[in-house]
């Protein structure tokens, strides 16, 4: 089992038995090690998504290396956290969403393995993204959530934005508008990228903000948002603890075939 950790939430000591691993990709080289471990014998990867001392902005995390990197040490899933700004008044800094749908507003990042230019993968994909988080792996969350007490809405919208700055308000309210409950800006191209490579890919979103659209509300700031996620960091990680040894205890086969088919159908190769 993969884990990305965003912002704030990507602490190595989680893992039991922890060892570092460099490796280079087709894409290049991945945000920063891969650490290996266990979680209660379930064998796990973490990786931190801004790099260990967060020095890569989220336009230029190289998503489809992270990615590749996690495919090749055998990850079937993936639990990622992200600090998110809240669109929503239920949705109050300090929950936790497990988000269900997105709406891409990036504008400067590579979307697919298949781009023409890896000899490894050849051909066009045009992957489903329909349903793009996995229904069965989010299932998991939202009972362990519910079992441990943990304030958690079991869906939302996330609209990605390019960053690094945050939103207008202008921009804030049309978001909310288009129906939008939660903004951050690493959702895509990660969780298309997790869909092509046919992993189970899951988000734990955490409210940190009300973005800058709520009237009488302090807007956004990075000072803000590393409070919040300093005070609140302990529900993602019981979240984590308590999720991975359920998932890796159950049966995955139908799951991990169809998400199998689902990208060997989704690509045109002409030879």
């Amino acid at each position: 089992i993969g884990i990305i950790g965003g912002t704030g939430l990507d602490d190595p000591d989680i893992l039991e038995g922890r060892t570092e691993k460099y490796v280079d990709t087709p894409y290049g080289k991945p945000s920063d090690a891969l650490i290996l471990g266990k979680i209660k014998n379930v064998d796990c990867v973490l990786l931190a998504r801004h790099g260990r001392h967060h020095t890569i902005t989220p336009t230029n995390i190289n998503y489809r290396a992270n990615m590749w990197a996690l495919k090749e040490e055998g990850c079937t899933h993936l639990l990622v956290t992200t600090a998110c700004g809240s669109l929503r008044e239920e949705i109050q800094p300090g929950d936790i969403v497990i988000i269900d749908q997105f709406i891409d507003r990036t504008t400067q990042r590579p979307l697919t393995f298949y781009d023409g230019n890896h000899s490894c993968l050849p051909g066009v994909c045009h992957i489903s993204m329909a349903e793009p988080f996995c229904a069965k792996t989010r299932e998991v969350l939202m009972d362990v959530a519910k079992k441990l007490g943990i304030k958690c809405h079991s869906k939302g919208t996330v609209i990605t934005i390019e960053g690094p700055r945050f939103s207008s308000r202008a921009e804030s309210l049309m978001f909310r508008s288009w129906g939008g409950d939660v903004i951050n800006m690493t959702t895509v191209p990660e969780v298309i990228l997790a869909k092509e490579a046919g992993i189970c890919y899951a988000s734990i979103a955490m409210a940190t903000d009300y973005d800058c659209w709520k009237e009488h509300e302090e807007s956004v700031s990075v000072d803000k948002v590393l409070k919040t996620l300093k005070e609140n960091a302990n529900k993602a990680t019981s979240l984590l603890l308590t999720s991975i040894p359920q998932i890796g205890s159950m049966e995955w086969g139908e799951t991990l075939q169809n998400l199998k088919v689902i990208s060997l159908f989704s690509f045109i190769h002409y030879i």
